[in-house]
Formats: structure tokens, sequence, C-alpha cells
């Protein structure tokens, strides 16, 4: 099968397509012939080395979240079916084959790209804010409000009765207002703008995007308590929570629901998928990198 692999850390040009074996599922996996893979910033930012796990093991598979069809089933698998139509976490998913342990199954409403774009998106953002412990009634600020993940806390907050106030550059001002938040832009005096619009304070602060924002929200907080962050690793020297990745466990349950959600337009992604062929993994995460868009970047498998 056609896969996407790098031998050595560096640019964009380091990927290649290679001809591996399609792999076999085990106990509680699933082998899923893949459609879409999105593309996320942890693929190039571990491509560049500058995000590592340990004593580097070469060749490296990039990508980990996928929509496909259920191709075959390992032991213990109960809950889908050979021919399913599922989307979730994957390893090694810029392939045409990839194993999983953990899908949901896509709604067949939902499109190809956008089922991609939902697996990590969803579990990050829902990590986040079970780690602020957000309340119905609260009012919680986010920080890039219009991206990927930022976009999921937005309307999964605001559906549980949670007042948000969500930043994003000017451009994006509507998108934000029609995720359910009150926009504002991020940047020199956001605390002051954010105090307007939220007079009796701010519960608690997610930031989804960097762009310096903690120095505001700690202002905003009177400290650091209740602030978690996925973006600045400035956020250790501030003594704020630091969120790596979207962690072990996989919300399946939630990933079904809210693809449900998106199918019938109870929620939405902020912007249109930008979509490259597999060949093309070069050229998708360099857009990627450029964080141009709301929409998410993903490949086209098959």
């Amino acid at each position: 099968m056609r896969a996407i692999a790098f031998y050595e850390f560096g640019g964009p040009d380091v990927l290649q397509i290679v001809d591996i074996p399609i792999p076999e599922p085990g106990p509680g996996q699933v082998r899923v012939a893949v459609r879409t893979t999105a593309v996320n910033p942890a693929d190039w930012k571990i491509r560049s080395g500058a995000l590592s796990f340990g004593e580097p093991v070469f060749p490296q598979y990039p990508g980990g979240e996928i929509a496909g069809v259920v191709d075959a089933v390992g032991p213990d698998v109960t809950d889908v079916a050979v021919g399913d139509e599922v989307l979730g976490w994957a390893v090694a998913a810029y392939a045409e084959y990839t194993l999983s342990n953990a899908v949901a199954k896509k709604p067949e409403e939902l499109s190809w790209p956008d089922a991609a774009s939902l697996p990590v998106a969803v579990s990050a953002a829902a990590k986040s804010l079970a780690a602020l412990k957000i309340q119905p009634g609260e009012t919680l600020l986010i920080n890039g409000a219009s991206g990927a993940v930022g976009s999921m806390a937005v309307q999964l907050a605001a559906a549980e009765g949670v007042t948000v106030i969500g930043t994003a550059s000017a451009a994006n001002q509507d998108i934000v207002r029609e995720l359910g938040a009150t926009p504002t832009t991020y940047g020199a005096g956001l605390a002051e703008r954010v105090r307007e619009l939220a007079p009796n304070g701010i519960d608690a602060v997610f930031d989804a995007a960097g762009y310096g924002v903690l120095p505001a929200a700690i202002e905003l907080r009177g400290g650091t308590d209740r602030i978690v962050t996925i973006a600045d690793p400035a956020a250790r020297e501030l003594g704020i929570t630091f969120l790596a990745g979207s962690g072990p466990q996989r919300p399946t349950e939630l990933l079904e629901q809210v693809a449900e959600r998106v199918a019938s337009g109870a929620f939405r992604l902020p912007g249109e998928a930008r979509t490259f062929l597999l060949e093309r993994a070069a050229a998708a995460q360099e857009e990627s990198e450029k964080g141009r868009g709301p929409g998410k970047v993903v490949l086209n498998v098959s």
C-alpha cells in the first residue's frame, strides 16, 4: 500500500511516498481503508524534530486522525463491522490503510473531509474543558476560537450553558459569532476588551492558539488558576497548565455525537477543508504550517 514516511527530521521535502505492507489488525483493532486523513500541527512539528518523544527511530509515518471504511476487524471488536463508515484516531494515518482502536460511526450526510477534521479537535477540546472544570452559567474565554480545536471548544461549552468569549483575527469575527461565542480580537488591549464584554469577570481561560495571550489571561483571572493552554510553551515558566496532545482517552461516544451534530447542522466546522492528494503531503503540511484560513487541511487518499 502507499504511505507517507520520513527517514530524517527536516522540512516538508523529507516526506516521501513509500510502498509498505498492509497492516493486520490485532485484538481490539480495526483496519480502515482511509478515505481522508487530516493534517495537524503535531504532524509537522514531529517531522521537523521540534516535537520529539525519546530517542527517534526511523522511518516514521505521520498522521493521527482518519475517516474511512472498516476493512477488517481484529479479535474482540464488536461495536463496528466490515463495511462501516467510520472516523477516529489512528497511527501512521497518511496511508491507504491504517489501524485504529478508537473509531466512531460516520453519519452518511457527513463528508469525508469534514469527518477527518473532527477527532483530534473533539478530544483536545474535551480534555481542555474537563481540565478547567467549566460549569453551566460560567464565563469562559477561548483564545483562538476560530481554529479547529477552539471552535469545537466554543460549541461544546455553549451547548452546556457556558457563556463564551472567543478571540480571533479581525477577519474571523463573524465565524466566532456564528459558532455561539461573543467575538473579540486578540493582541494589545485584550484584557480591557474582555472586561467590557464580561464585567462580572472570567471564570476560566482556554488558550488554543498562543500569540502571547497568557499574561492577559493571568490579569483577567487574578492569578494562574483555571487557565490552560495547548499552544504556548511559556506556560511552564508562568505556572500555567500546558496540556500536551489530546490525551490517551479517546472519547468515541462524544465524537459520534459531535459528528451527528455537524451532519445535522447543529454544530459546524469553522471553515471548508483545504484538500490535497496523498502524494502532495509535503504541500499539505506547508499549508497547515502557514496557518491560513480557518478550515482544516486534509489529504484525500482514495
